[in-house]
């Protein structure tokens, strides 16, 4: 062979290895690199949330106004330094408004390919608003009271809380996405239940949708997170339901497509007997664990297995950003770290203003974790 032609062989092949390395070091900075500065803003934030320690000196405040001075040298200064009032419905109202900053925060940081994902999640808040509101004003008790200024359309939120009727609300969602359900609520074609039930498929639609419309590990994390979530929506929903006694049938109407749960073992949940036997047949999936250690809690308290649920989502999520340290993970771990201390937050504000015991406040504040 002539060393010309040699020579050409291996150009060639040298062109097709650098083109190759190329491709691959293109690929690793698309993936990893828009995540380095806003992953590494997130870790700062997460290693300022509070510990045991925190929450039990805020426990010992005895007024809102110690517990507020305890909150000076935290990232909720700002919010509440200006209250109207020293109540735990304003220091509510402030942390909601911190809560709702954070999601402003990821969408703006995080990378433009994820951040709309952080939108969605926003706006289960503007769903939980919006049957809270609808509950309220059927069963005549003061909708201003079931509330949370977090969402996406917070203003038509607090003017559908103060409508006179029905049918004004109806004109404050027109133009919005929740329109067509809501009138087919007004016209008695479905009832507040599948109205509730109708948004929720919605918005999960939409996540899963938009989930599985991403690539390698964040569609991997994303897909997952949705599932996990929807799992625990139609578990509740059919652990309610045969506390209640209901009929499989219409139980079935009330759950969310999607999920990670075996069809055939929602089928079979959806038949059993009773709750005992409903949660015997957990027994058998991954969510087995979480039921065991509080089994007979759970059969007289719901809202525990509900507990269990979001610890087991949050400690998976915690895997996650260590199988993928750069990744929509962080954020999305973090997100759910905020929401926890948040929630404690308000809890403890509530307990102080009702003039509990600083342990037992410590008691109630450990079961929320």
């Amino acid at each position: 062979m002539e060393v010309t032609a040699v020579t050409g062989i291996l150009d060639t092949t040298l062109a097709l290895v650098f083109a190759w390395v190329g491709y691959k070091t293109t690929r690793i900075l698309w993936k990893y690199t828009p995540y380095s500065y806003p992953n590494a803003r997130i870790r700062a934030m997460e290693a300022r949330l509070f510990n045991e320690q925190k929450f039990n000196e805020l426990a010992e405040s005895k007024t809102l106004n110690n517990f507020i001075i305890n909150l000076e040298d935290s990232d909720y200064k700002d919010y509440l330094a200006n209250l109207p009032s020293y109540d735990a419905e304003s220091i509510e109202r402030a942390l909601d408004t911190a809560f709702a900053d954070i999601y402003s925060l990821m969408f703006k940081i995080l990378p433009k390919r994820v951040n709309p994902f952080f939108k969605l999640l926003l706006q289960e808040w503007d769903i939980r608003n919006i049957s809270s509101i609808v509950k309220a004003k059927i069963s005549g008790e003061p909708a201003v009271n079931y509330i949370t200024e977090l969402g996406t359309m917070v203003p038509k939120i607090k003017a559908m809380a103060d409508a006179k009727s029905m049918e004004e609300i109806l004109v404050i969602l027109e133009g919005t996405e929740y329109e067509e359900i809501y009138q087919r609520l007004l016209l008695g074609e479905i009832s507040v239940d599948e109205f509730e039930t109708q948004l929720y498929r919605m918005h999960y639609m939409k996540l899963l949708d938009y989930a599985s419309s991403r690539k390698d590990e964040e569609k991997i994390i994303l897909e997952e997170f949705v599932n996990l979530r929807i799992d625990k929506l139609n578990i509740l929903t059919i652990l309610r339901a045969k506390a209640h006694n209901l009929k499989a049938d219409v139980v079935k109407s009330f759950l969310i497509p999607g999920g990670t749960i075996n069809k055939k073992i929602l089928e079979t949940l959806l038949n059993v007997e009773d709750l005992s036997m409903a949660l015997a047949e957990l027994d058998s999936t991954k969510y087995g664990g979480i039921i065991k250690n509080v089994r007979e809690e759970i059969e007289t308290d719901l809202s525990v297995l509900g507990r269990e649920f979001d610890r087991y989502i949050r400690d998976r999520l915690k895997e996650l950003t260590r199988f993928y340290p750069l990744s929509v993970a962080i954020p999305l771990n973090f997100i759910l770290q905020k929401e926890v201390e948040i929630k404690k937050l308000k809890a403890i504000a509530k307990l102080i203003e009702d003039d509990i015991f600083p342990e037992k406040i410590k008691e109630i504040i450990g079961e929320l974790a």
